[in-house]
């Protein structure tokens, strides 16, 4: 090594005296105790850094991920990322048991229905400096699924409503109702732009409310009769639909594959921002439509097994910076629960009515409850036959 310097060891004589031969087995003694010691020491602390990690499972496309390395960095604890694009995957995860994740994100209506099913565990707030940071009026909307915000912290907040591509839907009608659900429940009109393509969410509680919410029912109800009425309507535009699903549609809006989408804000405004910087031609826009709109809570929860359970408290708490937070909104273009990061949050976004709604907007949107199991085995049994078409 550069700057170290070395002493030649003359050699021990072949034979020496006893008190030379005993200090030399002493020394040898206490030197192979010390490799021992430091050897057992090394591997403990080997041991504990393997088990400083986290498992997160949150949607796609939905983290700057520059936060993840910046928390390992800073922290140590390594974070293993998986996700997914629909509620129905991670609950099916999560009543089955033994996930293997320390952090999850669903959304209010099912995180309502699994804290029910004890499939969480409550938070330590203790361990949660920055929840001084949050909202006090989005905590207030959630408290609805999780009363006392026990559970969960708010992630991401947004709406569900309109994509639309500019230009494709101005040349097939001039005049198209794009601030309205007209544009997608009237089937004269949506039938327009069957030709140039038109995606839905893959989600029955996010389209069937809204078909519930254009028809002038209560948006929440679960009456199997109101259901069916949203049933009809939603199976008259299916023919016009050309893929469910719930995450295609950001790269199919950005590259000009579909004209017409019903998805969530966020994912929208990324697609627009996605075509901006391709300069492809491709102008894409995001409605909140005027009759009204569904208004969601995404939030972090820690699941019961989870097996570490510290880092994931660690984890969230980082997530509540201000900064931090601000970070992945400035990235996501969706609304985060967090007040003390508005002032971090670039002028483009926290001015965007999209992101974060007009208060004449917000008053037209509504929120749902989650379903009994009986009613979500009806709701999926509707859903099905809208995928299908029969």
């Amino acid at each position: 090594m550069t700057g170290a310097v070395f002493q030649r060891i003359q050699p021990l004589p072949a034979r020496g005296s006893f008190f030379l031969r005993h200090c030399m087995i002493r020394s040898k003694s206490a030197f192979k105790f010390s490799l021992f010691t430091l050897s057992l020491a090394i591997s403990t602390t080997a041991a504990f850094a393997q088990k400083r990690v986290v498992n997160v499972f949150n949607w796609s496309d939905y983290i700057d991920e520059e936060i993840l390395s910046d928390f390992t960095a800073e922290t140590g604890i390594k974070i293993v990322y998986d996700v997914f694009d629909s509620n129905e995957v991670l609950e099916t995860k999560l009543l089955a048991g033994g996930t293997g994740y320390d952090v999850v994100v669903p959304t209010g209506t099912f995180l309502e229905r699994q804290i029910e099913a004890g499939v969480f565990q409550k938070l330590d707030k203790s361990k949660l400096s920055n929840l001084k940071n949050m909202w006090p009026e989005i905590e207030a909307r959630v408290a609805k699924y999780d009363p006392g915000n026990i559970y969960s912290i708010n992630y991401m907040w947004g709406t569900t409503g309109i994509g639309y591509n500019v230009d494709m839907i101005a040349e097939r009608m001039a005049d198209a109702p794009v601030d309205s659900w007209d544009l997608i429940f009237d089937p004269a009109i949506l039938s327009k732009f069957q030709d140039c393509g038109i995606h839905f969410l893959d989600a029955p509680t996010e389209l069937v409310p809204a078909a519930l919410n254009y028809l002038g029912l209560d948006p929440d109800t679960k009456d199997a009769e109101a259901l069916a009425k949203a049933e009809e309507l939603l199976l008259s535009i299916r023919p016009y639909v050309q893929k469910f699903h719930s995450s295609e549609y950001i790269n199919a809006l950005a590259n000009g594959d579909i004209c017409l989408a019903v998805g969530w804000s966020g994912d929208i405004l990324q697609a627009r921002d996605r075509a901006a910087e391709a300069d492809n031609g491709v102008s894409v826009e995001y409605s909140i439509p005027k009759e009204g709109a569904l208004m969601w809570f995404d939030q972090l929860a820690i699941p019961a097994d989870a097996k570490n359970v510290a880092e994931a408290h660690e984890f969230l708490n980082y997530i509540m910076r201000a900064e931090v937070i601000a970070k992945a909104t400035n990235y996501v273009y969706y609304a985060n629960g967090n007040k003390a990061s508005q002032p971090l949050l670039d002028e483009e976004v926290i001015t965007d009515p999209a992101i974060y709604p007009t208060p004449q907007a917000t008053e037209n949107l509504y929120t749902v409850t989650a379903a009994a199991p009986k009613q979500q085995r009806l709701l999926t049994r509707t859903w099905t036959r809208v995928k299908t078409g029969q």
